[in-house]
């Protein structure tokens, strides 16, 4: 008999083998010729289209966790179906699975701080990328030794808020302290620790990335905030932003466009916006108009 044959056909009875699931049966005798334990199927699953909706199990990494979101977890589904000593049994494996997640003390803080990241980004409508780089440098200056006698929540605050400047998106301080548990002196002095030990790449944030967002807490059409780009542009090639706070800037072309536009804008709501002093905003805006 050939090896194909052989391969097709039963050797008790060369009955027809039919494959049943794991195993290779004979249509005729029923007997069980071969198994395989192994699901060589897809890994992914989909309950609409499994061409178009592929679907993973589990997800993905994630550097704002601080087991990389390994960890597993007890549900709570399942306890509706359980009763009186089964029911105490999986509270106490809930309860000691949870203990056995955090192994130290540094562990604990990170968990603490990478949370506080988390709500702060959250708050501030900040992009999964600056929660990521916000989480290393928190580990970064913890490996560094530098939360010794600082505050977690000022330094969770300050790695969103170092996080930002290196980044070039426009936030301010204050609008950071706002939503922070921290106050301004832990912040200040969290930042000066991570700027001074970790050499941070920080520097002045264009004033042009302030725009959109003033703009629209002051609801100024579109030309005018396409006119204060224009007026940023200006003042950099006559170098007028040397030394000046960006915010306070953008709000003074907002507000040198919206004279010319039309619009009618006060320097205070312009200065408001942006945190900054009438004083301050007056001073660009003389310098814009010249």
């Amino acid at each position: 008999m050939s090896k194909a044959h052989a391969s097709t056909t039963c050797p008790e009875c060369d009955g027809r083998l039919t494959p049943d699931g794991d195993e290779t049966v004979c249509a005729d005798c029923g007997l069980v010729v071969a198994e395989d334990r192994i699901d060589r199927g897809p890994e992914w699953r989909s309950f609409a289209d499994d061409d178009t909706e592929k679907e993973r199990t589990g997800a993905p990494l994630t550097r704002s966790r601080h087991d990389r979101g390994l960890t597993t977890e007890i549900g709570h589904g399942s306890d509706l179906r359980l009763t009186g000593r089964k029911r105490r049994q999986v509270a106490r494996m809930r309860r000691e699975h949870g203990r056995a997640r955090i192994s130290s003390k540094s562990e604990r803080n990170q968990v603490y701080a990478f949370t506080e990241i988390r709500r702060l980004v959250s708050a501030l409508q900040l992009s999964d990328d600056v929660r990521d780089r916000a989480c290393v440098l928190f580990e970064s200056a913890q490996s560094e030794d530098l939360l010794r006698g600082r505050s977690l929540e000022g330094f969770a605050s300050a790695a969103v808020y170092a996080t930002c400047r290196t980044a070039a998106v426009s936030r301010t301080l204050d609008e950071i302290l706002e939503v922070a548990r921290a106050s301004r002196n832990e912040l200040k002095a969290a930042y000066d620790a991570l700027n001074r030990e970790l050499g941070l790449p920080t520097g002045p944030i264009d004033p042009r990335e302030y725009l959109p967002r003033f703009a629209s807490r002051l609801d100024l059409p579109q030309a005018v905030e396409t006119r204060a780009a224009e007026l940023v542009e200006r003042a950099r090639e006559r170098n007028l932003l040397s030394g000046r706070d960006p915010s306070g800037v953008a709000a003074a072309c907002l507000y040198t466009a919206a004279r010319e536009r039309g619009p009618r804008l006060t320097q205070a709501d312009a200065a408001d916006v942006a945190d900054v002093t009438p004083v301050t905003l007056r001073s660009t805006y003389e310098d814009l108009t010249e």
